[in-house]
């Protein structure tokens, strides 16, 4: 250890097990910060087949806590994964980051979630949103997948809108349904329209 600095090598199974030899270090005594250089040695993936892996982990992630309400986004680049978009809560960010550092394939990850602010005001609009957008007829199918939802993030009375809709009419429905919210200041819809079916020849 130099002038407090500890410095940390090897090789590891999981992203999580270099994060938690980081964090045992970085709590003994005389250390003031970590170089952590522990190399994760497990499988290799491509980079596609890890993105796609761990989007479908994260939208499983929650579903009976209200996952609608989260929209978290992955990037990956030989093995480095970024986490990025909103979470409603801490313990939704945190579920989606011990989702992430135990998954094979893994080599380092990125923390860029921001965490919705907690007011009893954009509780009110993140439920009124909800209501408004999956009762209304046309839009009720997207609740019948709880992984496939549109999600929505409050942040101080502002909306957005994030996940994948059939239809360009589906996706400025949800905006109008959204934008009629009592209390809501602005709607940013973010929600991508799916491409029509390829056709193959036969």
């Amino acid at each position: 250890m130099d002038q407090g600095v500890a410095t940390l090598t090897g090789t590891v199974e999981l992203y999580q097990d270099k994060a938690d030899a980081g964090k045992r270090v970085r709590k003994a005594r005389g250390v003031a910060s970590v170089r952590n250089l522990i190399e994760v040695a497990g499988p290799t993936l491509s980079d596609e087949k890890l993105a796609s892996r761990l989007r479908e982990k994260l939208a499983y992630d929650r579903v009976f806590y209200g996952n609608a309400f989260n929209a978290i986004t992955v990037s990956v680049e030989n093995g480095r994964v970024t986490l990025s978009g909103h979470a409603r809560t801490d313990v939704d960010k945190d579920s989606a980051r011990d989702l992430v550092s135990t998954c094979p394939g893994v080599k380092e990850m990125v923390d860029e979630i921001e965490v919705d602010p907690v007011s009893i005001f954009d509780n009110r609009i993140r439920r009124g949103v909800f209501d408004a957008v999956y009762d209304y007829p046309s839009l009720n199918h997207y609740a019948i997948d709880p992984a496939k939802p549109i999600r929505i993030s409050v942040q101080n009375g502002n909306v957005e809108l994030y996940g994948t809709v059939d239809s360009q009419a589906d996706k400025d429905t949800a905006f109008l349904r959204a934008n009629g919210v009592p209390g809501v200041f602005s709607v940013k819809n973010f929600l991508q329209v799916a491409g029509p079916p390829v056709k193959t020849r036969k």
